[in-house]
This record gives C-alpha cells, sequence and structure tokens, in this order.
C-alpha cells in the first residue's frame, strides 16, 4: 500500500488548485517578510512556512484536514527539506522547488498516518476474531483467512479513503 498510496497522495496535491493557492500565498508571505532580500525562501523560514501551509491546507483540502490533523514536525520538515535542497543545491528554495518540498512535506505525513491508521485498527480487528474463532472452535484455516481478509479490507478502505 506504501508506494500506491504516497502516489495517490502526490497526485491529488499535485493536482489540487487550493494546494498550488496555498504554496503561492505563502511562499509570497516568505519573500515579503526577508523584504524580498534574497531570491527564495531561506531554510529557517520552512518550519514557520510549513505551519502557514497547514493551516491553509487543512481549511481547504479534505485530505489534510483527516490524515494531517496536525502541523508537520521540525523532523519532517527537515527531511523534506534534505530531499528537495539534494535536488536544487542552492540556499533558497524558488516557487517551484518550494512546491516540491510542500509535496513532499505533506505527502509524507498523510502517508504516515494513514499507515498508523491501518497499524492500529488491523490488530483489534484481528484479535477481535480470533477471539471469536476460539470461542466457535472454528478451524485455523478459517480463522486465518478471515483475518487476511479483514486486514485486506482495512487497508483498502483507507487507501480509497485518500482522495480528499
Amino acid at each position: 500500500m506504501g508506494v500506491a498510496a504516497s502516489k495517490k497522495v502526490e497526485k491529488t496535491l499535485k493536482d489540487s488548485p487550493e494546494f498550488d493557492s496555498a504554496c503561492n500565498s505563502v511562499y509570497s508571505d516568505c519573500l515579503n517578510l526577508t523584504q524580498h532580500a534574497f531570491p527564495g525562501v531561506l531554510p529557517y523560514q520552512l518550519s514557520d512556512a510549513s505551519d502557514r501551509l497547514h493551516l491553509k491546507l487543512s481549511t481547504a483540502l479534505p485530505l489534510v484536514k483527516k490524515w494531517a490533523s496536525l502541523p508537520p514536525s521540525q523532523t519532517q520538515v527537515d527531511q523534506a527539506f534534505k530531499s528537495v535542497e539534494s535536488d536544487s543545491g542552492g540556499e533558497t528554495l524558488n516557487s517551484s522547488e518550494f512546491k516540491a518540498f510542500a509535496v513532499e512535506l505533506f505527502r509524507d505525513a498523510i502517508v504516515s498516518n494513514v499507515q498508523n491508521a491501518v497499524l492500529r485498527r488491523v490488530p483489534i480487528g484481528i484479535a477481535g476474531i480470533a477471539g471469536f474463532g476460539m470461542v466457535t472452535r472454528s478451524g485455523k484455516d478459517l480463522v486465518g483467512g478471515l483475518m487476511g481478509i479483514y486486514a485486506l479490507g482495512v487497508a483498502a478502505a483507507v487507501y480509497l479513503n485518500l482522495s480528499g
């Protein structure tokens, strides 16, 4: 589910006019804060920029509201910057690099939260199925099959819910 979910979230973000608008707005705010003294967003501005992006996106995109309820952590910001920084090589991020940073940041945050949701839901359901199997003295093949179907169903339901 990881790669497919990651690509689905990335496509949703990149295709969203609300995401573009939020990125452009926050990018402009960052330039204004430095009084246009630099050609782009500086690394030290990225934490505040990600908080601003989260605020704008959590009201505009249901995907962010549901799966990234908290602003990205400093660690997530640093990881997203490192992946974009290695591509750009500059000291500042221009508009397209800033958008790539935002896609990376929110994609990883959303996918991480989705994976955590699946990992929380599956063991509870499997324990219930195992308990039911013990009480009814069902065969281990039947119980094992039901556990597999349940886990697959939870993962599919969460994946299908990623479109926003």
